[in-house]
């Protein structure tokens, strides 16, 4: 799914407010079966969220900041679940470099890794490719196709129709907090 609109339209609004950061002023929303009014502990156990920046210690290495994100989510095995995202998302051979030497898209891909650690049901993707060039933007492409393919429920926003039109079977469009069309 991909929500559409210009800057300021509420895009990241939206997804603050189904991610439970922020008190919707009016209605009602449900995330994966869960009311984010009523029930947000269940919300925030089945959801990720990766924001507009990558948000990866650039002082750690790759693996590093796997692994502190597996620990903080109680998982076993920290580093086997580390390994295994640095293998699904291409990132092994740049595993034990400092984040500060990957290039733009190889920090978005770690970021987008960093909120898979316990196989959220639902991740929502704040604007993924702002910032990126061509190739990275590519490469986050790609990534949001195969975790689709996998079974992960992507709500993705973005201000690019050729981005919505690529990855999401549905779109809506958002103009001044409100769905303005949808399909």
């Amino acid at each position: 799914f991909a929500l559409l609109g210009s800057n300021g339209a509420g895009k990241t609004t939206t997804v603050k407010i189904l991610a439970t950061l922020l008190r919707a002023d009016g209605g009602t929303a449900a995330v994966n079966g869960f009311d984010v009014a009523k029930d947000p502990a269940g919300v925030r156990r089945s959801i990720s969220l990766t924001g507009q920046f990558a948000a990866v210690d650039e002082i750690l290495t790759g693996r590093e900041n796997l692994v502190m994100i597996a620990r903080l989510r109680h998982l076993g095995s920290p580093r086997r679940v580390a390994d295994d995202l640095l293998n699904r998302f291409g990132l092994a051979d740049a595993a034990d470099r400092r984040v500060s030497t990957y290039s733009g898209g190889m920090r978005r891909r770690l970021d987008i890794a960093m909120s898979l650690p316990g196989n959220p049901a639902v991740l929502f993707l704040d604007e993924p490719t702002t910032g990126l060039d061509p190739r990275a933007r590519i490469e986050v492409w790609k990534t949001v196709k195969e975790l689709a393919g996998n079974g992960t429920t992507v709500f993705l926003t973005t201000q690019y129709l050729e981005e919505a039109e690529r990855l999401a079977g549905r779109i809506a469009i958002l103009r001044g907090g409100r769905i303005v069309a949808r399909g």
